[in-house]
């Protein structure tokens, strides 16, 4: 199983929030999506073996929103420029 946090820009309501987890979590092989929707990212676990990043990030394009930075593991947690 692999994480990754996305920066996603766009989502600004609730309706964001459902439409962006609904789309991602349906994805075959996506164990879990959670939006938090006041930092304008997205936690998504998901098996590598079953589906790939680009397709998680092409989900969220398909709903209307941007993915804007390349996804963060968790190590590198600081501001980009520092890292």
């Amino acid at each position: 199983m692999q994480k990754v946090t996305l920066n996603v820009q766009g989502m600004s309501c609730g309706s964001c929030v459902n439409k962006v987890e609904g789309s991602v979590g349906k994805l075959n092989g996506v164990e879990s999506v959670k939006v938090h929707l006041s930092d304008g990212k997205v936690d998504v676990d998901f098996n590598k073996d079953t589906v790939d990043l680009e397709e998680i990030k092409d989900a969220i394009k398909d709903t209307g929103y941007e993915v804007i930075e390349e996804p963060t593991d968790g190590e590198n947690s600081g501001c980009s420029c520092c890292s």
